[in-house]
């Protein structure tokens, strides 16, 4: 058995893994790359395999950093099953078409511009069509079900506990007489989640290959998240400012509906009541048609959501229905939002801000020091998103250069993900502890620091896999090599690119902090200091291009 790193290596997005074992070859997920531009050319280089050769499929969960490529493997030759729960079919079918009408239509802009310049058009990675017929070869399976794929191969999926119909896959393979179990741990779920279960609790395993997206860093807010949000609409409002927040469609959308619902019943005092009453007079639009049917899934699956939800279901009280609560589906309606002089909250995916409707609220909303940007979810290194959260000044959006003068804030009691508790929580729970742990899905630097807290913790084996690693697992897991693409150098090259708009990015940021010198007459110490420093970036540069 061996296991090829394909993707989520070093990074967040992406995830795509090769599992070769008893004679077959197949998939666990088959993201898209977003955010930086080295890899997110990815997403168009040849698959480092042959997709009509590929056995079966696991899909983890749908979020399109783990299926967003299922159309493209399709439209290349795969035909072979898709093994997911029955939430992450349903929630495939309304994201992959939606996520080939937006690669259409960022396409049909690019070549109108191409056109302008006399170069030649270029095809989109997939289209709403090809994504549509992709959806024949997916299998819905229950929770809890063994699946016997062969008499080599079976596997069960798990909750996972970060999205609707989210999945930790078990899977055990026999060769040459012996059985080995491999686990995925998918995208594993913040503890205390709104809606949704906590992660199952898997008991052993020979490998596991786990996502480690928060591993440096702690949730501090699962508390007090819904006062702090009620907070920061309160502040926001006495300003006469708008809220926007960038929300995945699927997960945190329907999160932040259930906290509104539920918020009232947690605190009966007089500010609290008072700020409650005032969110209650504002509309809260849900501006996203992805998030509306993704919302109408939910309500389909009630019966794998937390038994508290379930419990208030039986009541009739609809966790995600209130008063004030506004569906905009046409493009006609959303524009509308922009065009209003009411106070409002706009609830828009993307939620990392990349592509959809979020981009134009954010470049009508962003240079308004009254209103406020309130992030729920991770945001990805290279992502408009990750750049607005780290404090730049300004980004460019549809071409032009927007000021952030808007209250920039994170609430991360949100966030799908566990934090570094809930993944050590996670290999704690394994009463037979696995031989190798893989890190994936994380930034490195924070894999780092997961890596060594789980070695002193458990004094477990740890490796941190690159891109195109190859493993073999037998007795033990050891490397046997790297595939890589045949574009490599073009992906040097973005990356060098990508150096270079972030050195363009700090050097506007210089230009800002001189200006802001000049009105306010500073003196003259850090202005040398930066003359000095720009002279020796000077002469790099200089010798770099000779």
């Amino acid at each position: 058995m061996q296991i090829t790193f394909l993707g989520a290596t070093k990074t967040v997005t992406g995830s795509n893994f090769l599992v070769e074992a008893s004679g077959k070859k197949f998939l666990i997920d088959c993201g898209l790359y977003q955010g930086a531009a080295k890899e997110t050319f990815l997403n168009t280089d040849d698959f480092l395999f042959n997709p009509s050769e590929i056995d079966f499929m696991l899909l983890t969960h749908a979020h399109i950093d783990h299926s967003g490529r299922i159309p493209k493997l399709y439209k290349e030759g795969f035909r072979s099953n898709i093994y997911a729960t029955k939430a992450t079919v349903e929630l495939c079918g309304i994201m992959l078409p939606d996520s080939g009408h937006i690669q259409e239509a960022e396409v049909e802009w690019l070549n109108r511009k191409r056109k302008r310049q006399g170069k030649h058009e270029v095809l989109p990675l997939y289209t709403q069509e090809d994504a549509e017929e992709c959806l024949e070869v997916f299998e819905a399976v229950n929770y809890d079900q063994i699946i016997q794929i062969d008499n080599n191969i079976k596997v069960r999926f798990n909750d996972a506990g970060h999205m609707l119909g989210s999945s930790i896959i078990e899977i055990w393979i026999t060769e040459n007489g012996k059985e080995k179990k491999i686990v995925f741990s998918g995208d594993l779920g913040n503890t205390k989640t709104p809606l949704l279960k906590e992660p199952s609790i898997i008991e052993d395993c020979d490998y596991l290959v786990m996502e480690s997206t928060y591993g440096s860093r702690f949730h501090e807010e699962n508390d007090n998240k819904a006062e702090k949000f009620l907070d920061i609409v309160d502040k926001t409002l006495d300003r006469s400012g708008n809220v926007i927040i960038p929300s995945f469609a699927v997960g945190r959308t329907q999160e932040i509906l259930y906290e509104l619902n539920k918020t009232k019943e947690k605190r009966h005092d007089q500010k609290f009541y008072e700020e409650y009453q005032k969110l209650m007079e504002v509309p809260v639009y849900v501006d996203s048609p992805l998030a509306i049917s993704a919302t109408e899934v939910f309500m389909n699956n009630m019966d794998i959501l937390d038994e508290q939800v379930q419990e208030d279901l039986s009541k009739g009280d609809n966790p995600l229905e209130f008063p004030g609560l506004r569906f905009t589906r046409t493009p006609e309606e959303s524009k509308q939002l922009n065009e209003s002089t009411s106070q409002s909250i706009i609830i828009s995916a993307s939620g990392m801000c990349e592509i959809g409707r979020i981009k134009h609220h954010l470049k009508h909303n962003l240079w308004n020091p009254n209103n406020t940007i309130l992030f729920v979810g991770y945001q990805a290194p290279g992502t408009l998103g990750r750049k607005i959260l780290d404090g730049a000044k300004e980004v460019k959006i549809f071409g032009e250069e927007v000021a952030i003068n808007a209250d920039i804030q994170y609430i991360e009691g949100f966030s799908g993900h566990a934090d570094q508790n809930g993944l050590l929580k996670f290999i704690d729970n394994f009463e037979s502890k696995p031989s190798k742990i893989f890190l994936v899905h994380g930034e490195p630097e924070g894999q780092k620091v997961l890596k060594s807290v789980i070695q002193q913790k458990f004094d477990l084996d740890v490796e941190i896999p690159d891109f195109g690693d190859v493993f073999k697992l037998e007795d033990s897991a050891r490397k046997v090599g790297e595939v890589v693409s045949k574009n490599i150098e073009k992906y040097i090259r973005l990356e060098i690119i990508e150096r270079i708009e972030t050195l363009k990015e700090q050097i506007q940021d210089m230009e800002l902090i001189i200006k802001e010198d000049l009105s306010q007459d500073n003196g003259d110490e850090r202005a040398k200091d930066l003359k000095e420093k720009l002279k020796q970036l000077e002469q790099d540069i200089v010798k770099i291009i000779e």
